[in-house]
């Protein structure tokens, strides 16, 4: 999984919107093998990729957000997009266990 900085920092917010806002991060999370299958299967796909991931701080502590890809299949319509959606689902489910463990 690649991840890089989409933005979303606080003092952007505060620079553009003058607002506070509490630190949170958008990550780009996808992994390209996959999607681009995704995108074979199905171009208009691209519309709906669950390639972000959100961390922010709340009262509890940092909360770490990821949408279930396989909303897609049911979104979509397109059985035919079983395969690289489970795959998605299997690598970002190992995610999410790694940071329960954390």
């Amino acid at each position: 999984m690649r991840r890089h900085w989409r933005g979303s920092q606080p003092h952007s917010r505060k620079k553009k919107l003058n607002v506070d806002f509490r630190r949170d991060a958008i990550l780009g999370a996808c992994n390209a093998p996959v999607a681009h299958q995704a995108l074979t299967t199905e171009p208009e796909i691209g519309l709906l990729l669950p390639c972000n991931v959100i961390v922010y701080e709340d009262d509890t502590g940092t909360v770490v957000s990821i949408l279930d890809p396989q909303v897609l299949v049911t979104l979509s319509g397109n059985t035919a997009l079983q395969s690289p959606i489970a795959d998605a689902h299997t690598r970002l489910a190992r995610v999410i266990a790694a940071l329960a463990q954390a």
